[in-house]
């Protein structure tokens, strides 16, 4: 028997909410319907996935839902992308984009009208790209010079090189190495950091002290430069937080890269952003 993806998405959405009637609101069943669902793919299954009281996923739900997530991802991509090419092109273009890939220069690119720009946690960007909710997608990270982003495999997509920039160290003003030129990761092997994976560069989480749940920059900088923890950065952005001190990153021989994600070759409006956010670019 085949595994109904209707039956799959109803399950993962119980175990995420933990509520058979908060998952029939959200997806417009009735408890019932829900409740009908789970038990006809836990018998196709042979397996009790969900204990009731409270709900909660059994040893062999919660490794469906391993499974569950890029199943529902691949099937959504490939939904997006027949329509995408039975589609006339349009004269609008969406662009997601993490937050720290969003700098001068792709506000400088955005067309002056029929653009959306929609900042997304960086993990939550191939997805948005994939599914066919934006037409472009721009994601960030910390690599090697000259080096891809290990991006996660959620369907065929288009990945171009849009930009690289060196990383800096915000530190508040009184840190000891405030006032160095350079600084080495291993100079800080007993810092703290601050753990942000809605907008910062996941090098250091293990040894974060304080963990921001947020996309906005300007708190992040906040809370280095009032001494929470230390941010890696782009070098442009530390340098333009206002309060703080950045200090350029020497070693390991790091770049913060942005690259642009399409799926396949874009066309009308998102083909000219295209263009615009990879020209001139070096990498």
């Amino acid at each position: 028997m085949t595994m109904d993806p209707h039956l799959l998405r109803t399950f993962v959405t119980v175990a995420r909410l933990a509520s058979f009637s908060g998952a029939a609101r959200e997806l417009g069943y009735t408890q019932s319907a829900v409740s009908q669902h789970i038990a006809a793919l836990e018998g196709d299954l042979r397996a009790e996935l969900l204990t009731r009281r409270p709900v909660a996923p059994t040893a062999a739900g919660a490794r469906l839902l391993e499974h569950a997530g890029p199943l529902l991802l691949r099937l959504g991509a490939a939904r997006a992308d027949v329509r995408r090419l039975a589609a006339a092109p349009s004269g609008r273009v969406t662009l997601a984009a993490s937050p720290l890939a969003v700098g001068p220069r792709v506000l400088a690119a955005l067309p002056a009208t029929g653009a959306t720009l929609r900042v997304l946690p960086p993990a939550e960007v191939p997805a948005a790209v994939a599914t066919g909710d934006c037409d472009l997608g721009l994601v960030d990270g910390a690599a090697a010079p000259s080096d891809p982003l290990r991006l996660p495999d959620v369907a065929p997509l288009t990945v171009t090189g849009a930009d690289e920039e060196e990383l800096a160290v915000l530190l508040p003003d009184g840190h000891p190495f405030a006032g160095r030129t350079a600084l080495r990761l291993d100079d800080l092997a007993d810092a703290r950091w601050i753990d942000a994976p809605g907008v910062g560069l996941p090098l250091t989480a293990a040894r974060a002290s304080v963990r921001y749940e947020g996309t906005d920059l300007h708190a992040l900088c906040a809370l280095a430069a009032a001494g929470h923890g230390l941010a890696l950065l782009p070098r442009r952005v530390a340098e333009a937080a206002g309060a703080g001190t950045a200090v350029p990153l020497s070693a390991p021989r790091l770049v913060h890269r942005t690259e642009l994600l399409s799926p396949g070759a874009p066309t009308g409006a998102a083909a000219v952003l295209a263009a615009r956010l990879t020209a001139g670019s070096p990498v």
